[in-house]
């Protein structure tokens, strides 16, 4: 694995062309987030939009006005073969991303794929696989691995300065009490939407509301729920700051517990998971909660963390237990609390700190414009994000059979249930296998 991420980093570098020249890119999925990410790349001076694409076609064109272009289609197949897109930015509901990925790469395109990186831990060793076959850099939307003060916080865990860590809990709370509960009765598509091309590779269903926008992922057709959506970005976070990767970024065994209790309207995902991770040498506890948005954690006074609705709630976070001190870190920074039992002659000392910060989705996908340019070196790799994502695929796979699983890292196996591997990967319905279709077929029309 470690020569995985040597060669993905090598050929990132040496993506597209001079480090001077412009960027021209694609947004694939223009609602609220990938506008939100294709608007912070157009901020890089060698960057410029000149295409949209999205199933609901007035996504895509209030997209293209907001990026500057007039070019706005319904199909994503229409731009993998025009020659003059060098990249694009994907942020389709869960279940395109890999097929998407996928054949962007192969058509030539450097690719931004927001989080998670893949529906199912299948898909996502697809996409790590196409970017070493194809030698296109593939940039996951896992944006704070490009904020500094996430370096700074592995610096000081791997220095020693918390002692040894042993237990890290990871948690994302939020209240979607009762708006979640009601439900929509079926209906027609709204003038400008492919149901059928959003449905894509998942089940057919007639149209819904609350699977379309903002609640497909309380739908397991199209998403993981929390878990891999606020999840992923903690996960990866955690190997950072442990210093885990490849096959070590990766848990051994694995139970969970939880289920839909509260929110029993519309949607199957769970609405509270609780997870337990055992890797070698720590436990990482894991809380997903949708009824309530507190969440946990010492809360300095004056930051105002993501997502906070109250004055003292905390509602995500991750806290790294130490047996010198705890580590509480976030997107807005990380605090330092010594351990008033710990040894008192320790050296160095463990210190209380309060480092600010911010969310960096900015500097990441400007960063990601100079990584296809070649002028700098990506900060993330296709196998940094599928290890994350699969901590996630990992938690629901247990909660969904009730299992203690244990998992070959390196085989992407588990070892003592057959049941549990059937859900690494799903059939996609027909005729949208694309990924199984030969170059020519991919493209023209199903």
């Amino acid at each position: 694995m470690q020569r995985r991420h040597f060669l993905a980093t090598a050929l990132a570098s040496s993506q597209v062309r001079g480090a001077h020249e412009r960027v021209n890119l694609a947004l694939i999925g223009c609602g609220g987030r990938g506008r939100y990410v294709a608007g912070f790349a157009k901020e890089h001076p060698s960057a410029r939009y000149v295409a949209t694409a999205d199933v609901y076609l007035p996504n895509a064109q209030t997209a293209a006005r907001q990026l500057g272009t007039a070019d706005a289609v319904q199909d994503f197949r229409r731009l993998l073969d025009r020659k003059e897109i060098d990249a694009v930015i994907v942020a389709t509901p869960d279940h395109w991303h890999a097929t998407i990925a996928v054949l962007a790469a192969e058509a030539g395109k450097a690719v931004y794929v927001e989080k998670p990186l893949a529906y199912s831990i299948s898909e996502g060793r697809k996409i790590v696989e196409a970017m070493e076959r194809t030698g296109k850099l593939i940039f996951a939307g896992t944006q704070h691995r490009s904020a500094p003060h996430f370096a700074q916080a592995a610096s000081l865990v791997q220095g020693g300065y918390l002692g040894e860590v042993k237990y890290v809990r990871i948690w994302n709370y939020v209240n979607l009490y009762p708006s979640v509960i009601s439900r929509a009765p079926d209906s027609e598509p709204p003038d400008g939407l492919d149901w059928e091309m959003y449905l894509g590779p998942a089940p057919k269903a007639r149209f819904n509301q609350r699977r379309f926008l903002g609640q497909f992922r309380q739908f397991r057709d199209y998403a993981g729920g929390t878990i891999t959506d606020f999840g992923t970005h903690r996960f990866d976070s955690l190997h950072q700051i442990m210093g885990l990767h490849g096959a070590a970024a990766a848990p051994k065994r694995i139970t969970a517990s939880g289920g839909r209790l509260v929110l029993e309207g519309a949607g199957d995902n769970p609405d509270l998971l609780q997870a337990t991770f055992e890797y070698e040498g720590f436990v990482l506890s894991y809380e997903g909660v949708n009824f309530n948005g507190h969440g946990g954690g010492y809360r300095t006074p004056q930051w105002r963390y993501y997502n906070a609705r109250g004055e003292r709630d905390m509602p995500n976070g991750m806290a790294f237990y130490g047996t010198k001190g705890t580590m509480i870190a976030e997107r807005l920074g990380f605090e330092i609390h010594p351990e008033p039992g710990g040894p008192r002659d320790a050296a160095p000392r463990t210190e209380a700190q309060a480092v600010p910060a911010k969310d960096a989705t900015r500097e990441h996908a400007m960063h990601f414009v100079d990584a296809v340019r070649g002028a700098a070196p990506p900060v993330t790799t296709a196998e940094a994000a599928h290890r994350a994502t699969n901590i996630g695929h990992l938690g629901n796979i247990a909660l969904r059979t009730g299992e203690k699983l244990h998992w070959d890292a390196m085989a992407e196996r588990f070892t003592n249930s057959e049941t549990a591997n059937r859900l690494l990967e799903r059939t996609p319905r027909e005729p949208w296998d694309l990924l199984g279709r030969d170059r020519a077929s991919r493209t023209g029309a199903v």
